[in-house]
């Protein structure tokens, strides 16, 4: 019996994630714009947004990077990023001077971040050396003031 509850439940959460939830938007009579992802029935026009989710990057990988920040630290970021927090506070910590470029932000910092072929934040330069993901280790494997 035990065995059955923890498939169903598994079951469910593999059918429920497999499939896209849509993201609606609108603006109401005062003109403030809401987002949700059930369609409001008292509005007219609301607008279907396709949204490309960025994931973030759970295990640790290097590798060369294809743009060279020189002896700078460059990390691309989101707000959500859980990675990305724990970078910025390490590198607070030691006092690490870096650049943020957070690709919900900036059109400029996704477009570099598209660029170098990023899947999911956070991506760390140094030199011509890319992280992405982040270990207070893994950092100072790829670090050298």
């Amino acid at each position: 019996m035990k065995y059955i509850k923890l498939l169903i439940i598994t079951l469910f959460i593999i059918f429920t994630s497999s499939h896209a939830q849509e993201i609606y938007k609108w603006v109401d009579e005062n003109g403030k714009v809401h987002f949700g992802d059930r369609k409001p029935d008292t509005q007219n026009e609301v607008e279907a947004l396709n949204i490309k989710l960025i994931n973030s990057v759970e295990t640790v990988t290097y590798q060369p990077s294809s743009i060279d920040v020189g002896k700078k630290v460059v990390i691309y970021t989101t707000s959500w990023c859980g990675y990305c927090k724990k970078a910025k506070k390490y590198f607070g910590s030691k006092r690490i001077r870096y650049t943020e470029k957070n690709i919900e932000k900036s059109k400029i910092a996704k477009m570099e971040f598209d660029k170098l072929g990023g899947k999911g934040v956070p991506v760390i330069l140094v030199g011509k050396k890319r992280m992405s993901g982040f270990s207070e280790a893994g950092f100072e494997r790829i670090y050298s003031p």
